[in-house]
């Protein structure tokens, strides 16, 4: 019974992979650099991405014209937008929203317009531009994302974007040849530490075609890395440092500007 059951299962696993279309293309890509460092007197840099769509015999051959869409997502965290308001003269948080393992940094990049790539429902199924991008929230007991003019997704969105953290270029990925192209990815001086997940999109008249993905790292280095890391492994060590930093800026400054 036992052998029969791994017969059939091995038959329908056959039969599945059978039944899968194959790819007629497939997308080689690669980073300039997969190990960022951030030093104390980083400013921000750029990295580049390039690559090129291969085909084969099962190509068609009517297939010419390639879209490309590249995002690119770094460290996931819950962060939390609220909202102030003027009352008795000052301004005070009067609600505010939690975001839940959001992208600490989100980035989409193309060749030309989204919706002249693919039509909204493709868009939305595939998370094309920073409105059909799933940011899940808490909404009172439910959790689920909204529609992009809501105000705490607006505010959030705009505020990682004026930080450069949140951005979309329609223009950004350019190719050099009908199957080689190249995109930057900014990175700014804010930038999260963490893991950078990058996937690539290709599409041909309004479909997917394929997608890969690769990765990249951002890490701290020197003085700062050493720090945090004594924050995470030592943290009695660290707050004793601390406050024995803190009592003797103190009192050096009251030796400093004593009054005589």
């Amino acid at each position: 019974m036992r052998l029969r059951a791994l017969l059939a299962i091995a038959g329908l696993a056959a039969a599945s992979l059978a039944a899968a279309p194959a790819r007629a293309e497939r997308l080689i890509v690669s980073v300039s650099n997969h190990r960022v460092t951030v030093t104390p007197n980083y400013s921000g840099g750029e990295l580049v991405l390039f690559g090129s769509v291969e085909k084969d015999d099962k190509t068609p051959p009517s297939r010419a014209n390639y879209d490309l869409v590249v995002t690119v997502s770094g460290p996931r965290a819950d962060m939390v937008t609220r909202r102030k308001e003027r009352k008795f003269g000052i301004w005070i948080n009067t609600d505010s929203r939690q975001f839940l393992q959001v992208p600490g940094y989100l980035a989409l990049f193309s060749n030309r317009p989204f919706d002249q790539i693919a039509s909204p429902e493709v868009q939305r199924r595939q998370q094309l531009g920073l409105n059909n991008v799933l940011l899940m929230q808490r909404v009172g007991p439910d959790f689920a994302d909204v529609v992009p003019n809501d105000p705490f997704r607006s505010a959030f969105v705009r505020l990682r974007s004026e930080h450069g953290l949140y951005r979309e270029a329609t223009s950004a990925v350019t190719f050099l040849t009908p199957t080689l192209f190249r995109t930057g990815i900014p990175l700014p001086a804010e930038v999260p530490i963490g893991t950078y997940n990058v996937e690539i999109k290709l599409f041909s008249e309004g479909a997917l075609v394929t997608k890969t993905e690769t990765a990249f790292e951002i890490v701290k280095v020197g003085f700062e890395q050493f720090v945090a890391t004594t924050a995470r492994q030592n943290g009695l060590v660290y707050g004793l440092v601390t406050a024995f930093m803190a009592l003797m800026t103190g009192w050096m400054a009251s030796i400093v500007f004593r009054k005589d």
